[in-house]
């Protein structure tokens, strides 16, 4: 089904079971949120708001809160640009099997804008004061949009098959901000807009910018959909949605014909303190100085819906993004890097810190197997759009046989059986860094680690503590994730300078003993029964709390040509630290609250 608008899209859910209306006036403060993280834990309906605490306008959540319901709401046009990825991957297909690919022209079609009559719509307008102030956590700087299409045009070539459009959340209140004029607009780096930025800077020109809120659900997709610099969002929004993206000029500013919201505004040098904002690692992300967006205008639909998502430890809503653009765009990854046989980043680590690879070795066939070609394919895997905001990448020889790459525990024992500690971890110092990671003590900078393996297995894992491993004062608890991997609990390294030197003497105290080498990963910990209890705890507290060189220590370690060798295990720092951002905690009352509510509304 091809929907128009949001408001189709959620008449078509309601008929079918998939939406649950709430009828009594609900909260911004906290309570949606909250009724938001209950109900996607459940695997419940999609939520439509009608009445929101001080807005008078209605608001929907969890439109993508699983597969299943994305794949529904996407199910006439998802084959479609499958089929446009994999036309792009191997064209000759469209030669061999002419009649699979009739759709090809009409999805081609949807891709290119249209431009409408101004005098077609009834535009109303509003203030950001009047939009429901959506708080997710106690923390939280103000109220957020968090799921915003933010558009912008290169100011050297202002064409829309040029622009970019991205999710970049908009903190709408709170700070310093001045209300109703002022927002501020959290871009990362490594972002089309930061692009377009620089570029009208460059100028001495302000860059215009428009924000978009709600309209066709694929519209929303695309401002999270990675794609090549130059392919614009706006084109994959209407193969995607089956119709074109439809807009109108005014004032100088890009207006979406079917958006429920437009804001208008412009963003120059101004900075201003931006956030807490409670982000998707699972730990809120500080404040810091962020562009400013002066405020032109809030346009809306005569029958606008707010539409917002809550954000947070994985797995949150996002992460039916994240599967969907796998879906879609994993097939054309392998294609774009050469050996390259799968790539998958893991959900429960926060996407970025952590991916698993396969891929070819083939250089040298005439000697034993080592990382060689996989190393190379490694690096392009660290240059490759947003795969290269990556800490901890894990990649192993097609040829070896891998266990599936969603395997992860399977894939990461298949790694460290074969790795040689004295020469397959490479680190990358001093580089680029998600803006959202704080496990180095710099924003935007920290470092990065290749972890390969290929040839034979080079040792047995242990699934047991050897009975003659004492550990020095301070270290308890030495319990088992997946045979070769065990945690153990270390000092607090909070409030202390020197916090270092408890893992070198860890390392130092496990140098003197024997047999090690049965254990691959050591990971230091602050609760190690909370990572015992799942494998995603155990993800999520190792690549979320660790920067990969200033947190990795080994047995024996020492430098040979600069590159770091060790004896295993590989000890590996994720204890809480001072410039850790603190983890997301749910307010207890509102969360009782929330719980007593469902059970009525249900």
């Amino acid at each position: 089904m091809i929907y128009p608008n949001l408001r189709s899209c959620l008449t078509d859910l309601e008929k079918q079971g998939h939406l649950l209306r709430i009828k009594d006036e609900v909260d911004p403060f906290l309570e949606m949120a909250e009724i938001q993280r209950q109900v996607y834990a459940t695997n419940g309906p999609a939520l439509f708001f009608e009445q929101v605490k001080g807005s008078p306008f209605p608001a929907v959540s969890n439109l993508f809160g699983d597969m299943e319901r994305t794949r529904f709401i996407f199910r006439d046009t998802l084959a479609g640009v499958q089929d446009m990825v994999q036309a792009k991957i191997n064209p000759k297909e469209i030669l061999h099997q002419p009649g699979r690919w009739t759709g090809l022209a009409s999805t081609a079609l949807n891709a290119l804008p249209k431009k409408m009559d101004l005098s077609q719509f009834n535009l109303l307008t509003t203030t950001l004061d009047q939009l429901p102030q959506l708080k997710s956590w106690p923390n939280d700087g103000g109220a957020f949009l968090t799921l915003p299409q933010v558009l912008t045009l290169d100011p050297d070539n202002p064409s829309l098959l040029k622009s970019n459009l991205g999710m970049y959340r908009v903190q709408i209140s709170g700070n310093r901000y001045q209300p109703n004029r002022q927002a501020g607009l959290h871009y990362q780096i490594q972002r089309g807009i930061a692009v377009h930025h620089s570029r009208a800077l460059a100028r001495g020109e302000a860059l215009k910018v428009s924000i978009f809120l709600g309209g066709p659900p694929a519209h929303t997709f695309a401002a999270v959909m990675p794609l090549p610099e130059g392919l614009p969002e706006l084109a994959f929004a209407g193969a995607l949605a089956g119709r074109r993206f439809r807009y109108f000029e005014k004032d100088g500013f890009i207006i979406s014909a079917d958006a429920d919201f437009t804001i208008t505004g412009t963003i120059e040098t101004d900075l201003l303190p931006e956030g807490p904002f409670g982000d998707h690692l699972g730990y809120y992300s500080l404040q810091h100085l962020f562009p400013v967006l002066k405020i032109e205008q809030v346009y809306h639909r005569p029958d606008a819906i707010f539409p917002f998502t809550v954000v947070g430890r994985p797995p949150q809503e996002d992460t039916s993004f994240g599967q969907l653009v796998h879906l879609i765009s994993g097939p054309a990854i392998p294609a774009e890097i050469s050996g390259l046989e799968a790539v998958h980043a893991v959900d429960a680590a926060g996407v970025h810190p952590l991916l698993l690879a396969s891929a070819h070795e083939r250089y040298v066939p005439y000697t034993e197997r080592q990382p060689l070609e996989i190393l190379t394919i490694a690096n392009a895997i660290l240059g490759f759009g947003q795969l290269s905001l990556a800490k901890y990448l894990f990649i192993a020889a097609a040829e070896d046989k891998p266990p599936e790459i969603h395997d992860i525990a399977g894939f990461l024992q298949h790694i460290f059986s074969r790795m040689d500690f004295t020469r397959d971890l490479h680190f990358q110092t001093q580089t680029t860094m998600d803006t959202l990671d704080y496990s180095h003590f710099t924003l935007n900078r920290g470092s990065k680690v290749i972890a390969a393996a290929a040839g034979k297995q080079q040792r047995r894992l242990s699934e047991i503590w050897p009975e003659q491993w004492t550990l020095p004062e301070g270290f308890s608890r030495p319990t088992l994730v997946f045979p070769g991997v065990f945690t153990v609990n270390g000092p607090s390294a909070l409030k202390r300078k020197n916090y270092e030197q408890d893992a070198e003497h860890l390392a130092a105290h496990l140098s003197d003993l024997t047999e090690t080498d049965g254990i691959a990963l050591l990971v230091i910990v602050d609760e190690a029964g909370f990572c015992a209890e799942a494998l995603t705890n155990f993800i999520w507290v190792t690549f979320t709390r660790s920067d990969p060189a200033a947190d990795s220590y080994g047995l024996d370690a020492h430098f040979v040509d600069k590159h770091w060798t060790i004896r295993p295990p590989w000890i590996i720092d994720a204890r809480l630290k001072d410039h850790h951002a603190p983890a997301l905690e749910c307010d207890p009352q509102v969360a009782e609250k929330v719980s007593e509510k469902l059970t009525q509304w249900r």
